[in-house]
Parts: C-alpha cells; sequence; structure tokens
C-alpha cells in the first residue's frame, strides 16, 4: 500500500513539475570502494541509481550529498569527495541540475531511509547491473578514463 502511494505521489510530482516547471538542484554521489560501486533501487521507479536527492533549504550540495548517503546507505565519508561535475537535464520542460561527487573512501552502516529506498547493494565495476539507470550509466561512461583507487578506473 505504502509503495503504491509513493509511486502516485512520485507522479503527481512530475505532472506539477511538468506544468511549473520549477528549476530543481538536485546531489548524487558515486560510492566506489575496493573495485565495487554502492547503488540504490527507489520504491517508486525502476533501476538502479547513485544514492541522492534534492538540496534542502540552507545546504550546500556537498552537505545534501553527505547527508543523502547516510540517509540512504548509511554511508559514513571517511575522505572529502572529489567534484565530478553539474549534469543538466531539460527534457519534457525539466530543469533539473545534479551536482555528482565521488568519493572512494567511506564506511557503510544502518540506512535511516525506510521509505523512499527498496535496497542498496554494492556491485563490481565490470559487473553492474543490467537495470542500471540511464543517468548513472551515462554519468560512469564519461568517468571511463577516471582513475579511482590504485590504477582502477570507474568502469
Amino acid at each position: 500500500m505504502m509503495i503504491r502511494l509513493l509511486r502516485l505521489a512520485y507522479l503527481l510530482m512530475r505532472g506539477w513539475g511538468w506544468l511549473v516547471r520549477p528549476v530543481v538542484l538536485g546531489v548524487r554521489m558515486i560510492l566506489v570502494q575496493d573495485g565495487e560501486i554502492v547503488l540504490v533501487r527507489h520504491t517508486y521507479m525502476s533501476g538502479w541509481h547513485f544514492p541522492g536527492g534534492s538540496i534542502q533549504s540552507g545546504e550546500t550540495p556537498l552537505e545534501a550529498a553527505a547527508r543523502e548517503v547516510r540517509e540512504e546507505v548509511g554511508a559514513e565519508l571517511l575522505e572529502p569527495p572529489r567534484l565530478v561535475g553539474v549534469f543538466s537535464y531539460f527534457g519534457g520542460g525539466n530543469s533539473d541540475h545534479v551536482t555528482v561527487y565521488l568519493c572512494q573512501k567511506f564506511r557503510l552502516g544502518e540506512a535511516t531511509d525506510r521509505w523512499e529506498i527498496a535496497e542498496h547493494e554494492s556491485f563490481r565495476l565490470d559487473a553492474l547491473p543490467p537495470q542500471l539507470g540511464l543517468s548513472a550509466r551515462k554519468i560512469l561512461r564519461k568517468l571511463r578514463d577516471l582513475p579511482v583507487q590504485d590504477g582502477q578506473t570507474a568502469s
């Protein structure tokens, strides 16, 4: 029942966004360590994605990214994340702008998000799930040659 309500709320939010076309600022964090990447699956949309979400009032993008990974996967960042870039999407009347960070040293603990995230999982970089979200796939493709850790690459 709760999942249906979350999906309905997600669709209503997208419909409202199509009508008013707000500028949306969000964050994502690429968590890569020991040749594995941490991904999340939402309750309201399909596929695997980088953890992240919206920036709250008064937060910097970096503060928002750290809060989101703490909530969604229980990540404690053990080093300052590196800015990967700001990615924009203007399809369907949207004006979405997402700041993406990369962190290579973290510890996973207990996630506090009980409604939005169905599950999180670590995948080997050479064995990503076929249901990887399109935006995550595009960002990883751009980072193909980005050094990640100990001579590895992001994809």
